[in-house]
């Protein structure tokens, strides 16, 4: 028996939650037994037999001829589909209902939504990483409540025991406010956390991996002329200096305008700095009332909520939390249980 991992074309490329999630549950997997490949589209003799089965990270268009062609060779597959919208559950049920007419027109033609549902109704099992997302799919789309599985994202263990000091050592701060992630797409609501930045008197650390598009070209000159925020170009994921910063910050802030739920908040928040964060995508099923919600299209309610967390003791509620429910192995043993449900045999 075999699993193979599929996702989108540029997976690799982006290097953003998906891309560490294989990585990390593929390792993880394969530590307690299973059987982990990563799908190959250029293997002229791949089979994948009837107890295979293949796992999908992404259910959109640019996973949907793959989920498509597996149903016609035998292969089962569950998915990952990584979905949010903006839009309540109702909307997205009236926008599939004005859609209706509008495709037996126009044979070929597909939305977005309509796009998620196929892949997720062909599926054997759909995994939403939170509830919210749990209920738009099953209340929005009209997904199977059956055939959903909440399965959560998961946070390298390591990270428990990062080490402050080198960060110090290298840059000479601590305490400070600390962003990781990309910079110049819309949804990382890289100017609403740069204004704010800019209004707090206090030292800031965006280590950041900027787009050069226009957010990003703006967001690069709105740094360089800020004397309190220092720009770190990037820091592979392995680097102990990544881990090494989150347990030297005050507070980690990522008030962007959605999160499922925030890789990387998790791992600051299991290095044990204090959060602040957004409250859209499901974030809420992870870190409780344990940091700071605000809301991302306020400039102010990002600087209170920062001034806020600075005024906050450092406490191990929080990263004794992340370990005991989203550190990657238990994530594994709960993903393992589910691949046995799907095939009905012991792995």
């Amino acid at each position: 028996m075999k699993i193979y991992f599929a996702g989108y074309q540029t997976l690799m490329l982006n290097r953003g939650g998906p891309t560490y999630k294989i990585i990390h549950l593929k390792k993880k997997l394969e530590e307690i037994g299973v059987n982990v490949q990563l799908f190959n589209m250029w293997d002229k003799d791949l089979k994948i037999g009837k107890n295979d089965l293949v796992h999908i990270f992404n259910a959109s268009i640019s996973t949907f001829d793959l989920a498509m062609n597996l149903k016609p060779y035998g292969a089962k597959f569950v998915v990952n589909p990584i979905f949010f919208s903006n839009h309540s559950a109702k909307t997205l049920r009236i926008y599939q209902t004005l859609e209706k007419p509008f495709h037996k027109i126009f044979k070929r033609t597909y939305s977005d939504y309509s796009l998620t549902k196929d892949i997720c109704n062909a599926s054997k099992k759909v995994l939403p990483n939170t509830k919210a997302e749990a209920d738009l799919l099953n209340l929005g789309l009209g997904v199977d409540k059956k055939k959903i599985k909440i399965i959560h994202n998961g946070v390298e263990e390591r990270f428990l025991n990062s080490d402050p000091d080198l960060f110090i050592k290298k840059y000479g701060i601590k305490d400070f406010v600390l962003y990781v992630g990309h910079l110049g797409p819309v949804r990382k609501n890289g100017k609403n956390i740069i204004k704010a930045l800019q209004e707090i008197d206090h030292p800031a650390i965006i280590i950041a991996d900027i787009l050069h598009n226009e957010e990003g070209n703006w967001c690069r000159k709105e740094i360089e002329k800020t004397k309190n925020i220092l720009l770190i170009e990037w820091l592979k994921h392995d680097d102990p200096l990544l881990a090494s910063a989150y347990a030297t910050c005050k507070t980690f802030i990522l008030p962007t305008r959605y999160e499922t739920p925030g890789r990387a908040a998790l791992e600051a928040g299991l290095a044990g700095a204090n959060i602040v964060i957004t409250p859209f995508g499901g974030t809420k099923e992870y870190f409780a009332d344990m940091v700071d919600y605000v809301d991302p299209h306020s400039i102010n309610s990002i600087k209170n909520g920062i001034q806020n967390s600075l005024n906050k003791n450092k406490s191990d509620h929080l990263k004794e939390h992340i370990k005991k429910n989203f550190i990657w192995k238990v994530i594994a043993e709960q993903t393992q249980q589910m691949y046995q449900e799907v095939l009905d045999i012991n792995i």
